[in-house]
Parts: structure tokens; C-alpha cells; sequence
């Protein structure tokens, strides 16, 4: 059977080693980029959109690594080379990032999440408490947010913002989205992984849980995504990618 990861550029053994608890026993979580989407509505990859002079996911991971996690986990698609070699540079510069290679990237977010959650596994870092899921459209996203999610201590942290149309005109009709990024309980993420099928899988699950168990911070920023031409010609109109 064909493994879905890049031995290349998954979890190097010949990095640095991690902080141990006595060298910084404020860091207990992790970070899962989700990177491997084809980007086909928009019809050019969106993890190279430039924001501030980079990659889209270069700006990005920077942001995660703003929230001091353990390590991150960049899971990109196959036959990539343009992504990859952007993100090489911040992985030279930073031994906590890693690498993940999904081979079959058009199944959906949900492999692309289950190969992160096994790359994490793979790590065996003890001090892991919790997994902070994010992906690299969502243009507005800041370290502000992240850091404010992982303030929480419920078994799931998640963000919640308006639903937009695609031409980004709200649609009063529907309730606030639940999503990404999102804070989850590492052995409760590590339960749900056999679960998680297709685009929607986590979100069904995190739809499941008790209210005592779910907690939410507001942010309508994360509205703007960027699935389709138009939505980019917008942002650009905005200024908050370049043009």
C-alpha cells in the first residue's frame, strides 16, 4: 500500500529536539496547517497568493508559530514543487515545522486532517495537550485570534463567523459558521481520526458535542476566504492581498 507521506519532507529525525517540559512548560499544543487543497475553483494554487511580499502560506505558518506551539505540521499536496520549495525556506529557518505530502489531495480536507493527525502521532512528544487545526485562505486571520482560541481550556475551542454568498453579501438566512481554526483536545482529536471522510467530517463531529464541551470565539473576519476568482479580485480591491 502506498503511504500518503513524503518521507523527504515529513518528520525529520535529524532536527533539532523539542523543548522539553523543563525548558518551557508553557507550550502544550501543536499545530496543523491544512495545505494540500487543488485550489480548482480559483484555478491557481492559493497557498502562493502574496500577502505582504510572500506566500499566502508562509504568512500563514508565520502566524502559527506567533502562538509558541511545539511543532507544526504543513500538510501540502503532491506534485507541488512551487509550494514546497516556498515553504522550505521557513522549515531551514525553524526545526518545529514539518512537512506532510498528501498524495491524493482531491478527496478532500478531511485526509488531509487524518494525515496531519498521524504525523503528530509520529512525533511522540509527550507534552502535546492539544492540536490547533488551521488552513491558509482565510486572508484576515491573525496570531490575535489563535492565541485567543487557545485561552480556552474546553475540549474544543472553535471559530464562529457570518455566512457570505459567494459574491461575499451576507446571507441572513443562515446561522453563523462553526470552523476553522480550531483548538481540539489531542486524544479526543486522535478518537475522531478513523471518522473523518471527505470535506466535512470534523466539522459534523465538533456539530455533535455536548455544549459543555464546545466553546466559541467570534470573529466575522474569517468570513473572507478565497475559494473563487472573484473572491480574490476582491481581496485584492481590499488590500489585503497583493496584487
Amino acid at each position: 500500500m502506498t503511504s500518503d507521506v513524503d518521507t523527504n519532507n515529513s518528520i525529520l529525525p535529524t532536527k533539532t529536539p523539542l523543548p522539553s517540559s523543563t525548558e518551557n512548560n508553557k507550550q502544550n499544543h501543536t499545530v496543523i496547517i491544512l495545505a494540500s487543497g487543488l485550489s480548482e475553483r480559483l484555478g491557481q494554487p492559493k497557498q502562493l497568493l502574496s500577502k505582504h511580499g510572500e506566500p499566502l502560506i508562509c504568512y500563514m505558518t508565520k502566524i502559527a508559530l506567533a502562538t509558541k506551539p511545539l511543532a507544526i505540521i504543513v500538510v501540502l499536496p503532491q506534485d507541488q514543487p512551487a509550494i514546497t520549495d516556498a515553504i522550505n525556506g521557513l522549515v531551514r529557518q525553524n526545526p518545529i515545522i514539518y512537512t506532510v505530502i498528501n498524495l491524493i489531495p482531491e478527496t478532500g480536507m478531511a485526509h488531509s486532517l487524518s494525515l496531519g493527525i498521524e504525523a503528530l502521532t509520529n512525533l511522540k512528544i509527550s507534552l502535546i495537550n492539544r492540536v490547533l487545526i488551521m488552513g491558509v485562505d482565510q486572508v484576515l486571520l491573525d496570531s490575535e485570534h489563535l492565541k485567543e482560541l487557545l485561552a480556552f481550556k474546553s475540549t474544543v475551542v472553535a471559530s464562529s463567523y457570518q455566512y457570505l454568498d459567494k459574491a461575499y453579501s451576507t446571507d441572513t438566512g443562515k446561522n453563523n459558521i462553526i470552523g476553522l481554526p480550531i483548538v481540539i483536545n489531542v486524544e479526543r482529536l486522535k478518537q475522531w481520526q478513523p471518522a473523518l471522510r471527505g470535506d466535512k467530517g470534523l466539522r459534523y463531529l465538533i456539530r455533535a458535542l455536548p455544549p459543555n464541551q464546545l466553546s466559541t470565539v467570534i470573529n466575522h473576519q474569517l468570513s473572507y476566504d478565497i475559494d473563487t476568482p472573484k473572491q480574490l479580485f476582491y481581496a485584492r480591491q481590499q488590500h489585503w492581498l497583493d496584487a
